[in-house]
């Protein structure tokens, strides 16, 4: 059975100016703190940050790669998750990026997760 890591990736700012669904899911974003981008996968954090940024495909030829993170996306930001240890199911990592997503937007940062 797999496990799966919740990671957070940071983004380049520009994306709160640039991407509108970002900025209306985030109108507490006061510009202070860094914009985030949270996700959850059974690859380690540094495997998954490459998919991200080289758009890659599924075997089905389907995209696994986030837009936001492939454009925005900087570099990975182990201390806000390597607290968090992995976890048996996908609908518990499911669960856990969520929870993590809202907190860190609850602290000011500007987040997205799905």
């Amino acid at each position: 059975m797999p496990s799966y890591q919740v990671y957070v990736i940071e983004l380049d700012k520009k994306v709160f100016s640039d991407n509108r669904k970002f900025r209306e899911a985030n109108p507490q974003f006061n510009g202070v703190l860094e914009c985030l981008y949270v996700g959850m996968s059974s690859k380690k954090p540094i495997e998954r940050f490459k998919q991200h940024k080289t758009g890659a495909l599924s075997k089905k030829g389907i995209k696994i790669s986030s837009k936001i993170v492939e454009k925005y996306g900087l570099y990975l930001r182990p201390s806000l998750y390597s607290h968090l240890a992995p976890v048996r199911s996908r609908a518990k990592a499911l669960e856990l990026e969520a929870n993590l997503g809202k907190e860190l937007r609850r602290k000011n940062y500007a987040v997205w997760w799905n």
